[in-house]
């Protein structure tokens, strides 16, 4: 997690602008005072005290905490408001509420931050546990102003109970600072879990050792978390020195099937995003799959949560500064939710939810705007013949909400095919593409700057199911339920769209495009 809490008057200007963009860039409700979200990818709604305070604005999706009860989601982010008042703590704790991770309640604010003085002026990541008929959030406080840190620890975790997962109480006498050897400037991030090998809960914190700065995943433990006591251990996790990660963010743990799975952040290397580890053991030895992403790095802090059938990953996709094709990655954004596939062995794949595919199912023709002299088009199947020169096949804009599925066959063991979303009339455009020579999936703006990436082993001659949801300014692309890329891309809704190669012969088939009715 990042803290932002300088506003300027050009961050003032870009809040106005994109307040105004809201519906057709970053989705949600945007009337005010409502709480049924009209999003799949939401942001909390604009006024939703129904007051004139400044903060109690639209704003967006930080790291998010789900946590499944009683047949439904509790999903709690922290709320990055546009609007941040002088003197005023940021990253509440506000929760939208689910049923099917394709339909939302926006239910508000949860946990306020603290006062100037409190060590929760700012409020960062943690996660939910019940004990008995007691549910507890354990999250961290965050306070960095000159006159607190001159005797108090910059983070520490901190706790507030529920008796029903909607009215919080802070509990003023718990505190967790970083232990001997381990440095309390970067202590943050709690997951809460009840450990069944041990038999007792357990508390894993994002910190680093001190001296030493090497970034661990350390582990407290309690036999009885309503007493307050929590001892430390030995930590889980040790970045290697070929890692050599700054933070291990967001952290999250649980077992499916016969593997233990460890879930951490990090956006420092030139690796960033959510990683993995798993193991036969929730004491490890923890090993790295060959792929240990869960999705670039435009979907962050990916945190889970289970139905008991099936278990889902929750991040954010960031958004830009500004708000246009080529601005800068910005934290928070969009909540996206990927549905978690293990594959035979072991390793994680992603598709999106079921619930949300169900939502497209009016079906809508690919009407064709322009196509290059080395693209065919027989029956419904495009064949880009790029190996020599870029083929192109444009299509008119399909607004905000679709879904676009087909087919790709790639006929070379070079160049790059995929899709491509324009972002204004001049033919510039960002395009989503398959290298099958790197082995990765990987985003490009209309610079032909890289944005993100995901590893992905690709054959010649062999058919790959592509499935591309993408609302307002969210592009999310899945491919073969093993991997997902997601991605930002102002003006897609309003701007044509296509296919391409360059470099390379490809065969889309089956193209299909699809809206909610």
């Amino acid at each position: 997690m990042k803290y932002r809490n300088i506003i300027t008057i050009a961050s003032i200007f870009f809040s106005l602008v994109s307040c105004s963009q809201d519906d057709t860039y970053i989705g949600g409700s945007t009337s005010g005072g409502e709480s049924e979200m009209t999003s799949i990818y939401p942001v909390p709604p604009a006024q939703w005290m129904g007051t004139n305070d400044p903060y109690y604005s639209a704003g967006y999706t930080g790291d998010i905490m789900p946590f499944f009860d009683n047949g439904k989601f509790h999903i709690y982010f922290l709320h990055d408001a546009q609007n941040k008042p002088a003197g005023k703590g940021f990253h509440d704790i506000h929760e939208y509420l689910s049923t099917d991770l394709a339909h939302f309640t926006y239910e508000g604010q949860t946990i306020p931050f603290g006062k100037t003085a409190d060590p929760d002026f700012a409020i960062g990541t943690g996660s939910v546990v019940k004990v008995g008929n007691l549910y507890y959030f354990y999250y961290t406080g965050h306070n960095e102003t000159p006159a607190f840190v001159q005797s108090n620890a910059r983070e520490s975790v901190l706790c507030a109970t529920s008796t029903d997962l909607k009215n919080w109480t802070k509990v003023p006498s718990f505190k967790i600072t970083a232990p001997a050897g381990y440095y309390n400037y970067d202590f943050r991030d709690p997951h809460v879990f009840y450990n069944d090998e041990l038999k007792k809960y357990s508390m894993l914190v994002s910190t680093q050792t001190e001296p030493g700065r090497k970034a661990v995943l350390l582990h407290f433990t309690s036999a009885d978390p309503t007493s307050g006591k929590w001892d430390v251990q030995t930590p889980i996790y040790t970045t290697t020195p070929q890692e050599n990660y700054l933070m291990m963010e967001c952290a999250d743990i649980f077992k499916m099937g016969n593997y233990w799975y460890m879930l951490f952040s990090e956006n420092w290397s030139g690796n960033k995003g959510t990683h993995y580890r798993m193991a036969t053991s929730i004491n490890g030895p923890w090993t790295t799959p060959e792929n240990d992403r869960i999705d670039g790095e435009y979907f962050y802090a990916g945190k889970t949560a289970s139905d008991g059938n099936k278990r889902y990953v929750f991040g954010w996709n960031a958004r830009k500064t500004p708000e246009n094709d080529l601005g800068n990655k910005d934290w928070a954004g969009n909540m996206v939710i990927h549905e978690l596939i293990q594959n035979s062995d072991g390793t994680l794949g992603t598709q999106a939810p079921q619930k949300v595919k169900d939502l497209f199912s009016k079906n809508r023709i690919a009407e064709i705007d322009a196509v290059s002299e080395n693209v065919t088009i027989t029956s419904g199947n495009y064949t880009l013949s790029g190996a020599t020169n870029k083929a192109l096949a444009t299509f008119k804009a399909i607004g905000k909400k679709a879904r676009i599925k087909a087919e790709v066959t790639l006929g070379n063991a070079n160049g790059i095919s995929g899709f491509v979303f324009h972002t204004n009339d001049s033919g510039s455009y960002y395009k989503i593409v398959f290298d099958i020579a790197k082995g990765k999936i990987i985003g490009y703006n209309s610079a032909s700057q890289e944005v993100t990436r995901i590893p992905f082993q690709f054959q010649i001659n062999t058919k790959y199911a592509v499935e591309i949801i993408t609302e307002g300014s969210v592009v999310v692309l899945y491919i073969n339920g093993k991997a997902a890329l997601t991605n930002r891309i102002y003006g897609r809704d309003k701007n044509k769209w296509g296919l391409i190669a360059e470099g390379q012969n490809i065969v889309i088939s089956n193209l299909q495009i699809t809206q909610p009715e």
